[in-house]
């Protein structure tokens, strides 16, 4: 197997469990794949500010820069949905020497709280295109550097006003 073909794979899988530590709820395991987390630059502890700091653009959201507020953005989205799940189509990963480019197309099934009679909250469906770069640490691990999330805006047909068109959803459906 060649180094290409090795590297691509294990971008893959850090690609892989970012969605999955996210999807888990696992703020630990999610900080541990950010670049910075072993920072040697003293003026750049936080993985920042500077030329190598990491960011994060969720749909909607200015852009985060700096481990601090990259991972409090994660938290606060994990403690605020009480089920995700990514469903990702679209993968397709670049790498150049040390640094790699995965762009993906993330299908987002999430849901708000139990009902009072514990049955499943309303679960809501959503697309967003996301680019995620990461790189190589002096580790050897490939860690992010960069997650940039847009929301793709799904077309629904209602000519009618009536809200029976053809695009409608029924009640239970969910559009990916």
């Amino acid at each position: 197997m060649s180094g290409a073909r090795t590297d691509s794979e294990a971008v893959e899988a850090a690609n892989t469990a970012l969605y999955e530590a996210v999807e888990q709820g696992d703020i630990e395991a999610l900080s541990r794949m950010w670049l910075g987390e072993e920072a040697v630059d003293p003026d750049d502890l936080e993985g920042g500010e500077g030329e190598h700091g990491v960011r994060v653009v969720h749909p909607g959201w200015p852009v985060l820069t700096g481990r601090g507020e990259v991972l409090r953005s994660y938290a606060l989205i994990m403690a605020n949905t009480e089920y995700v799940q990514f469903f990702l189509t679209d993968v397709e990963i670049s790498v150049l020497g040390d640094t790699a480019l995965v762009s993906c197309t993330e299908n987002i099934l999430s849901g708000g709280p139990a009902e009072a009679d514990g049955s499943a909250g309303p679960l809501v469906g959503g697309l967003v295109v996301a680019t995620n770069v990461f790189r190589r640490s002096e580790q050897g691990e490939w860690k992010l550097w960069s997650h940039h999330g847009s929301p793709v805006l799904v077309e629904q047909d209602d000519e009618d006003g009536d809200g029976e068109g053809e695009g409608d959803l029924g009640q239970g459906d969910i559009e990916l």
